[in-house]
C-alpha cells in the first residue's frame, strides 16, 4: 500500500522543488524501498527482511508524521514538506506503514522465541 501511494502521488508533489531532489522523488524512492523491502519479507521472512521493514516502514511514517506536525524549512537538496493536512491517501499510508510496523516487531519477536526456546 505504502509503495502504491507513494508512487501515485509523486508526480504531483515533484513541481515545489524543480531544482532539488524535490518531493516527488523521494516519494519514488520510498515507494521503491517498500516494494523492494517488501519482496524481501515475502521472498525470505527471515529477520533481516522483518528488520528492513521496520526500518523502511518506521522511517516512513517517522517522517510523515514530522512533517504533518512540524513545519521544517528546506534543509540541503530537500524541499520543505510541510503538509498540515490529512488527507484519505497520506491516513491510508500512514495506517498502512504503522501495521507493516507492528506485524513485523511481531515477526521479530516470534523469530527471536524460536531461536531460544
Amino acid at each position: 500500500m505504502d509503495a502504491v501511494v507513494h508512487a501515485r502521488l509523486a508526480p504531483g508533489y515533484q513541481g515545489a522543488a524543480p531544482g532539488g531532489i524535490g518531493e516527488g522523488n523521494l516519494f519514488l524512492i520510498e515507494a521503491a524501498a517498500a516494494a523492494a523491502v517488501g519482496l524481501y519479507v515475502l521472498i525470505r521472512g527471515s529477520r533481516p527482511a522483518w528488520v528492513l521493514a521496520v526500518l523502511v516502514a518506521g522511517g516512513g511514517l517517522a517522517v510523515l508524521l514530522l512533517y504533518r506536525y512540524l513545519q521544517i524549512p528546506a534543509f540541503g537538496p530537500f524541499p520543505a514538506m510541510y503538509e498540515p493536512v490529512w488527507f484519505f491517501d497520506k491516513t491510508l499510508t500512514a495506517l498502512a506503514q504503522a501495521a507493516v510496523v507492528l506485524v513485523a516487531m511481531a515477526a521479530l519477536t516470534l523469530h527471536r522465541k524460536t531461536r531460544s526456546g
